[in-house]
């Protein structure tokens, strides 16, 4: 039974140790020989040195992998805060409501007559 491959993981610090040994490289085949000594592939020092030239200190980092991190939108979760403030309103608005029918309904049967508050209509403020 044979073990699962697993990927290759590079510290920075090793990338840029073999980077700067492909670059001290002078003759023919060197490059070669110290890939082939590391187990490395061109490709790898090709990214890595994409990576130095673009003065990406974190390219040069093991990144992970998967899908990345979006931070949240500020106003998406102020939104979502005042939209659960309005759910909260209106059940509470719906219990009010109930009381108040309750309390009509109570006034009902036993005859009393409940206070009401005069309206505010433009014709009253305009007679003032």
């Amino acid at each position: 039974m044979t073990s699962k491959a697993t990927r290759r993981r590079f510290t920075a610090e090793y990338k840029r140790k073999i980077v700067q040994e492909a670059d001290a490289c002078t003759q023919s085949g060197e490059v070669g020989a110290l890939l082939r000594r590391e187990g490395l592939y061109s490709s790898h020092l090709v990214n890595w040195r994409a990576a130095r030239e673009r003065g990406e200190l974190a390219g040069l980092a093991p990144k992970k992998r998967g899908p990345k991190v979006q931070e949240p939108n500020p106003l998406a979760t102020q939104l979502a805060a005042e939209r659960r403030e309005v759910v909260r309103l209106k059940a509470e608005n719906a219990k009010l409501q109930l009381i108040c029918d309750v309390q009509k309904k109570v006034s009902q049967l036993l005859g009393v007559t409940l206070p009401t508050m005069p309206e505010d209509d433009e014709s009253t403020k305009r007679s003032s």
